[in-house]
This record gives C-alpha cells, structure tokens and sequence, in this order.
C-alpha cells in the first residue's frame, strides 16, 4: 500500500483524512507544527513529525520518507489574518507550498493533492455556482496564495512531471473544527450556543456560503490520490446557505431558546459563494452524501461532547 505524507496532518481536514487512509491500510506520515494543530488529532497509527512546511530541512523529511503521495494542508487558515498580514500569509502558503511542491519534485512523489479554496481563489462570483471556467480574481491575500500554490503546481507537473490535483473547497466543517480561531463559522456558532451565548451575525445574515461536512471532504481525497486527472476540481455541494439559516438550524439541534443577534456587517467579506460540483462528479465519481441539517447535527453533538467548558 502507497505511503502519504500529509502536511498539516493534526489539523482540522488534515487528520481526518489522516484517519480514513489509516483505516483503509495506507501508511501515513503525519507533518504538522501544532500552531492551528493539535497533538490529541493525532492517529497514534500515524508517524508523526513536529514540523514547519517552511523550514529548508524539510528535504530531509522528504529524502527519508519517500512518499508516495503528499496532501498539502498545511495552511494558514484565515482570510481576516491574511488581510491583516499579507507578508506572514504569504510566508506560510506561498513559500510554505514552494518548498513541499520542491521537496515533492526533487524526491519524485507520484502527486501532490493540495487544499485549495474554491470560496476565495474565484472572488466575487458572475455566476452561480461557480465552475472551475468561472475567472479567478481573488479579493484577499488568502485566495492570491491559494491560486499561486495552483499555478507552482501547474509549472512543477509541465517542467517536472509532477501530478496535482487541486482541490479546491467550498466552506468545509464539522469535528475537530476551531471553535475560537477566525475561521469557520459552524465551529463557532455551535461553541457559543453550547454556553448559552448569542453568537453575533455579521451584517443581515444574508450571506451565503456552500457547507461540505467534513466526511464528503475526507472521501474527495481518497477519490483524489486514485484518479489519474490532473488539475483544479471544485469540492462543494452547489447549494448556497445563508447565516441566518445556520444559527436557526443550530439552535433548532440545541434546543435551546438563543436569542438572534446581528453585529455590523464585515468590510470586503464575499456576500455569496457557491460551487459547481459537476468536474467532481464526473472525473473523481465523487458525491456529498451528508446533507447539511444532518451534517450541523453530528458536528453540534461533536462539540457539544468533547467542547463544553
């Protein structure tokens, strides 16, 4: 069975990916510098290294590995952060992705499959959904970094040979989720209802995002390292909801009788994001199967158990 390195591999996607390929009998490396990720994600099946994607040793991780296969999640996660400093943006997804893509090339991984993000990397959408022909003009750092990683993995496999595929996620959520860092809306919402707490809807609530659970995610990879495509592909579900709808849906699972409250709208925040599932579907046969209601209700009882303070 092949071996996969995953960078970012205690993180929220990263170890439940890591999980599934252990479950499935790959050999699994786990490459994480436990800033965002967390020891306790960890498969104890899993190699595990305490590492930064940035450092100019990783070769020696890659030389000593040899992977067959690298799913790069490493990442810093948040568009706010991004907008607030481009330069360490930069540094983590740009020149942390340069230097595993390089890695990956010199030690002749057979393919990378790479985070990327279909809720930024195509801006203020002209049409819905968006499919991967949409244009793409991102609006923040976040979505210019995931679009370079796509075009250094395009020049690695034209120059190089080295196959890719981009996965490129709409608004992913579910266990293991940040429930106090800037992403992730449900993970956020889900923590302060748990308390009794209103959580604050930016603006009217109108804004719409399309939410894959975590678990449609995990198999879009699987599908990812066994298809022979190479290229960007959209992982979402084409259904838009909005904010409101959200906390109504939350609160309905939660029982519980939480008042609605809105705070001023976020400048420069997307107003709608939807994507096109339709490349995924044909080329990777990959489908959503948890439908959001069910989806919110496994990640609220997830919380609700292991997140309660």
């Amino acid at each position: 069975m092949e071996k996969v390195l995953i960078t970012g591999g205690a993180g929220f996607i990263g170890s439940n990916i890591a999980d599934r390929l252990i479950e499935l009998g790959y050999e699994v490396i786990i490459l994480d510098n436990l800033c965002t990720g967390k020891k306790e994600n960890i498969n104890s099946s899993a190699k595990f290294y305490e590492f930064d994607v940035r450092d100019k040793a990783l070769i020696d991780v890659f030389k000593a590995e040899k992977p067959d296969v690298v799913i790069h999640n490493a990442a810093q996660l948040s568009v706010r952060i991004s907008v607030q400093d481009p330069m360490y943006d930069a540094e983590v997804n740009v020149l942390g992705g340069l230097n595993v893509f390089n890695c990956s090339m010199q030690t002749r991984v057979k393919k990378v499959v790479f985070a990327s993000s279909g809720g930024t990397v195509y801006g203020e959408q002209q049409y819905f959904p968006a499919d991967e022909k949409h244009s793409t003009n991102p609006v923040s750092p976040y979505g210019v970094a995931k679009l370079a990683s796509e075009n250094y993995l395009y020049y690695f496999n034209r120059e190089y040979g080295l196959d890719y595929i981009a996965l490129r996620y709409a608004n992913i959520y579910g266990p293991r989720q940040d429930p106090l860092g800037e992403a992730g809306v449900v993970a956020i919402f889900s923590n302060k209802i748990i308390k009794g707490a209103s959580p604050v809807i930016n603006g009217d609530g109108g804004q719409t995002r399309d939410y894959v659970f975590v678990g449609d995610a995990v198999d879009a990879n699987v599908h990812a390292i066994e298809s022979s495509f190479c290229g960007a592909i959209n992982i979402g579900t084409a259904k838009e909801t909005n904010v409101n709808e959200l906390f109504y849906i939350l609160r309905d699972i939660s029982g519980k009788s939480i008042e609605e409250v809105h705070g001023p709208a976020k400048p420069g925040e997307q107003y709608r994001s939807v994507l096109d599932n339709g490349l995924a579907k044909n080329i990777l046969g990959w489908n959503p199967s948890v439908p959001i209601k069910e989806g919110l209700k496994l990640t609220y009882e997830w919380f609700n158990k292991n997140m309660q303070i």
